[in-house]
C-alpha cells in the first residue's frame, strides 16, 4: 500500500500517495476529472520496482482540500503539480496523466520541458476540433452566462447521497461495462466518504464546471512545446475522437498513437494488460 502525505499549493492542502522505491526515477500519475489517485492503484504495482511513483489527488478531488472559490482552471491545477514537483525534489520525471488529468500534464510539460522526459496522455487531448468549433460558435459571452447557470444550478441541487458504500459501487458499475467487480469496488471505495446523511463523492461539484477560459487558449499551444517523447492512447469506444484520424498529432514534436479495441475513455482500466504492456515498452 501506498503513504499517504499532504503538501500545501496555493492556501490549499493538497494530498498524495507515494509507492516508495526513492531512489528510483520518479513517475508522476495524475487522474481525471471526478477521479482520484488510487484509481493508479493497479499501474503502480505493476512499475513500482522500477520507478519512485507519485499520484496526486487534485485540488477538490480525493484527499485533497477542496477550493472555496471553486478555482478548477486548468492554470491552478498545473501550479499545484509544479508545487508538487518542487516539494519532491523531482529534477527528471516522467508524467502519465488520463483525461483532464492529460490537460494539466500536457501543459506542465510544455512549460518545464527540461524536466520531463516522456508523457503519456490516456485519452488526455480533451475536447475534440468538433467540440471547439461548437464552443467558438457560442462564444465568451454566451458560455459564461450558461457556466453561471450551471453553477447556481449545481448549488441548489446539493450533494448526491447514497444510503451505502454498495449503491456507490454500482453506480461505478454501470458507469463502465467493463469494470470487473473488484476494481468498480476499489474505485468507489477509495472515491467515496460517509457524510451525517450517508455516503458522498469525494470530489467537489464544481470541478465539472468549465469556465470558457479554461479553453481559451487552443490545448495546441501547449503541445508544440512539449519536448519529451509522447505516447498518445485511445480507447476505440470512447466518446472523444482519435487523434490519429482528426489531426492533432501533428502537433506534438515526437509522438507515438495507440488505439485500444474494446476500451473507453478508462481504456487503463478496460484494457488493463495491453495499456500495461504499450507503457512499459514506451516508458
Amino acid at each position: 500500500m501506498p503513504d499517504s502525505h499532504y503538501f500545501t499549493s496555493q492556501g490549499l492542502r493538497l494530498h498524495y500517495v507515494d509507492w516508495g522505491n526513492a531512489g528510483a526515477p520518479c513517475l508522476l500519475l495524475i487522474h481525471g476529472m471526478r477521479d482520484h489517485a488510487r484509481s493508479w492503484d493497479w499501474v503502480a504495482r505493476a512499475l513500482r520496482d522500477k520507478w519512485r511513483i507519485i499520484a496526486p489527488d487534485l485540488r477538490g478531488h480525493g484527499d485533497s482540500q477542496w477550493s472555496p472559490d471553486g478555482a478548477y482552471l486548468g492554470p491552478f491545477h498545473v501550479f499545484d503539480i509544479a508545487d508538487l514537483v518542487d516539494t519532491l525534489g523531482c529534477e527528471n520525471l516522467s508524467i502519465i496523466g488520463h483525461s483532464y488529468g492529460g490537460n494539466v500534464a500536457a501543459r506542465y510539460s510544455a512549460i518545464f520541458p527540461e524536466r520531463v522526459r516522456k508523457l503519456v496522455l490516456v485519452d488526455g487531448l480533451g475536447p475534440s476540433p468538433t467540440v471547439m468549433a461548437k464552443w467558438n460558435a457560442n462564444g465568451q459571452v454566451s458560455r459564461t452566462r450558461e457556466w453561471m447557470e450551471k453553477r447556481r444550478e449545481t448549488a441548489s441541487r446539493g450533494p448526491r447521497r447514497f444510503n451505502t458504500v454498495e449503491e456507490a459501487v454500482a453506480r461505478m458499475a454501470a458507469a463502465n461495462r467493463h469494470l470487473s467487480e473488484d476494481r468498480a469496488r476499489h474505485l468507489a471505495t477509495h472515491g467515496v466518504r460517509q457524510y451525517a446523511d450517508g455516503y458522498g463523492w469525494k470530489y467537489d461539484p464544481e470541478v465539472f464546471n468549465f469556465l470558457p477560459e479554461d479553453f481559451a487558449i487552443e490545448s495546441s499551444v501547449f503541445w508544440r512545446e512539449i519536448a519529451a517523447p509522447t505516447l498518445l492512447c485511445w480507447g476505440n469506444e470512447s466518446w472523444t475522437n482519435n487523434p490519429r484520424t482528426d489531426g492533432r498529432t501533428a502537433f506534438f514534436r515526437e509522438q507515438r498513437t495507440v488505439v485500444f479495441d474494446e476500451a473507453g475513455h478508462w481504456l487503463h482500466h478496460d484494457q488493463f494488460d495491453a495499456f500495461l504492456t504499450a507503457l512499459s515498452e514506451f516508458l
